[in-house]
C-alpha cells in the first residue's frame, strides 16, 4: 500500500457518523434518568443528616453553656415559624440579635414537623447541664425525616 493511499483513508475516519451521536446521546440520557433521582435522594438524606447533625450540636452547646456559668440555659422550638433559639447565648452571625436556627434555610432545607419536651416545646438546662425533661425533635427533608432524642436524664441528644 501506498503512504497516499493509507493517509486517505486515515482522513476519511476522522468523523462520527449522525447514528454513532445519536447512539452515544440515547446512552447519556438513559444515564442521566436512572442518576437525577437518585442523586436528589442522596441530597435529601444528607440534608436531613445534616440538620439533624446541627440540632445535637447546638443541644450539647446549650448544655455546655449551663454547665460553664452554672445557670439555667433554654433551647426554645418553634415550630410554626420553623425555628429554634438559644436565649442568652450570643449568635454565630454577629448581624443577628439572638442565636436562631431555621432549618428551612440553606443549607438544610428542612423542615421542624415536631418538638416535644414534656408539656411544651421548650428544653432548659439546670446549672449542672440536666434538662427539665426528656423530649425529641422530628425534621423532615424531602421524604427523609430524622428525629432526635434529648435523654431527660443525663441531657446527652442522638439521632435515631
Amino acid at each position: 500500500m501506498t503512504t497516499a493511499l493509507v493517509r486517505n483513508r486515515v482522513k476519511a475516519g476522522k468523523g462520527f457518523s449522525l447514528l454513532e451521536l445519536v447512539l452515544v446521546l440515547g446512552i447519556l440520557m438513559a444515564l442521566a434518568a436512572v442518576g437525577i433521582p437518585r442523586y436528589g435522594a442522596s441530597a435529601a438524606r444528607y440534608r436531613a443528616d445534616l440538620v439533624a447533625q446541627r440540632l445535637v450540636a447546638d443541644l450539647r452547646l446549650a448544655r455546655g453553656h449551663a454547665k460553664a456559668t452554672s445557670a439555667s440555659q433554654s433551647v426554645e422550638f418553634d415550630v410554626s415559624l420553623n425555628q429554634y433559639t438559644l436565649p442568652n447565648l450570643d449568635p454565630l452571625d454577629p448581624h443577628l440579635a439572638n442565636y436562631t436556627v431555621k432549618p428551612s434555610e440553606q443549607p438544610y432545607r428542612a423542615v421542624l414537623t415536631a418538638a416535644v419536651f414534656g408539656n411544651d416545646d421548650v428544653v432548659i438546662f439546670d446549672g449542672w447541664g440536666v434538662p427539665d425533661s426528656g423530649g425529641s425533635v422530628t425534621l423532615q427533608c424531602g421524604s427523609e425525616q430524622r428525629t432526635v432524642v434529648l435523654d431527660g436524664l443525663t441531657g446527652e441528644a442522638k439521632v435515631q
